[in-house]
């Protein structure tokens, strides 16, 4: 364990040397700021280096962690380190805790217990014949082309197509969700804080209007017993049913989870990929190499960047934190620490073990997991059988964008032969 838990009424806890007002662990690091977009693991490694407890004046003020064992051990320490709030700042424009990902323990266990058995693996394994058929319909619509934007004509449309199948949304309204879900994760890009957070709330509160919509559709109408939806307005939370509130914050978090996090996997993949022929033959050539491909990649680049709220004031590393200090857990920063993983920023399909936390760990690690693997291993057996010369446009490079979840705004691809 790399965190002790501390009596600040009586004693300091031997081995803190530092606390937010401390310069030596002063740090500038942005989380939603474009010029870090390129260069953040580079950023991530120089503070793990120099200073792994590092303090942010930005935002109210937070840490930055970048050690796998300290990030590994927050996620498994809820009391501790609360997900009452995981965004910097403090909303994302939800209504409400996002469910149940903003929900401690024991209630949260109540929760996992009615949204689990939505995505269990059978129920996954049941979806992917129309996984791959929207697969399928996106890349003949890729067939014929010399270059294609990626970004609009797969990787977004893919998980927000999954997304409105798996809920019995209809499927014309994915180019809505779309917009609704870059201004929630995004903001408005140039527009000061106050700005991108009333944007945020304006779209939230539209999508909020949507689920409800669907929901009041479902008291009207003969819906399938396994339909989500259904399912949700059916559950209850001990000896009581869900309410209205509880329903709207699930979905708002199935969604938000649901599509930014999978159309960022594969864009961050398929640069890669792009720029590494030999690793790009050998998934043509040999799919079987794609499961733990997909897992090697999930660890080289990890999108999620959730926040913490110390609960009791604690030591991590030599660092004294405060009760209400709030804390970053970066991922990816973790899936690139030299003591866990040999050559981090090597690419290694044969990788074992892989010990990744693109998912997260603890209590909260995410319930869709199996969905996600699912999307990309689908995807990336199809893009590669028929498309296995794809690479990156050199008239238009990708754009990386920042925010909690680290993705990309602009994606281009030849497809043909070099």
């Amino acid at each position: 364990m790399t965190t002790q838990q501390a009596d600040s009424a009586t004693c300091p806890v031997t081995g803190a040397r530092f606390s937010a007002d401390s310069p030596e662990i002063a740090t500038d690091f942005d989380v939603h700021s474009p010029a870090v977009a390129d260069v953040a693991y580079e950023r991530y490694a120089a503070m793990r280096a120099e200073r792994p407890v590092a303090h942010s004046d930005l935002y109210g003020g937070h840490y930055v962690l970048t050690r796998y064992e300290d990030i590994h051990d927050v996620c498994r320490n809820p009391g501790v380190f609360s997900s009452e709030s995981v965004n910097v700042p403090g909303s994302i424009g939800q209504d409400g805790p996002m469910i149940p990902i903003e929900v401690d323990p024991p209630d949260h266990t109540t929760y996992r217990q009615i949204i689990t058995p939505l995505f269990s693996p059978k129920r996954m394994r049941a979806m992917e014949d129309h996984i791959l058929e929207i697969v399928t319909e996106l890349l003949d619509a890729m067939e014929g082309k010399e270059q294609v934007d990626f970004l609009n004509d797969f990787a977004k449309p893919l998980p927000t197509r999954v997304f409105l199948a798996m809920m019995g949304w209809p499927q014309e309204h994915a180019e809505q969700f779309h917009e609704w879900v870059d201004v929630i994760v995004l903001g408005v890009p140039g527009a000061s804080e106050e700005e991108a957070m009333e944007a945020r709330m304006g779209a939230a509160m539209q999508v909020y209007a949507y689920f409800a919509e669907m929901m009041d559709e479902r008291d009207e109408q003969d819906v399938p017993e396994d339909d989500i939806t259904q399912i949700l307005l059916d559950g209850s939370f001990g000896d009581r049913d869900l309410t209205q509130f509880e329903i709207l914050n699930i979905l708002f978090l199935l969604l938000i989870a649901g599509l930014d996090t999978v159309k960022g996997a594969l864009c961050h993949s398929v640069i890669y990929l792009a720029e590494h022929a030999d690793q790009r033959h050998q998934l043509a050539e040999d799919p079987d190499v794609i499961p733990a491909a997909v897992e090697e990649l999930l660890r080289y680049e990890s999108a999620v960047i959730p926040a913490r709220v110390v609960k009791e004031d604690v030591v991590v590393g030599d660092v004294q934190l405060r009760a209400g200090d709030k804390i970053l857990i970066p991922f990816g920063a973790a899936n690139r620490d030299p003591e866990v993983f040999e050559e981090p920023d090597e690419v290694d399909f044969t990788r074992e073990p892989n010990p990744h936390l693109a998912f997260g760990a603890g209590p909260h690690r995410c319930v869709g997991s199996h969905l996600g693997r699912l999307e990309l291993r689908i995807a990336f057996e199809e893009l590669h059988r028929r498309f296995p010369d794809y690479r990156l446009d050199p008239d238009r490079p990708p754009v990386r964008h920042m925010s909690q979840i680290k993705g990309v705004a602009s994606l281009h691809l030849l497809l043909g032969p070099a």
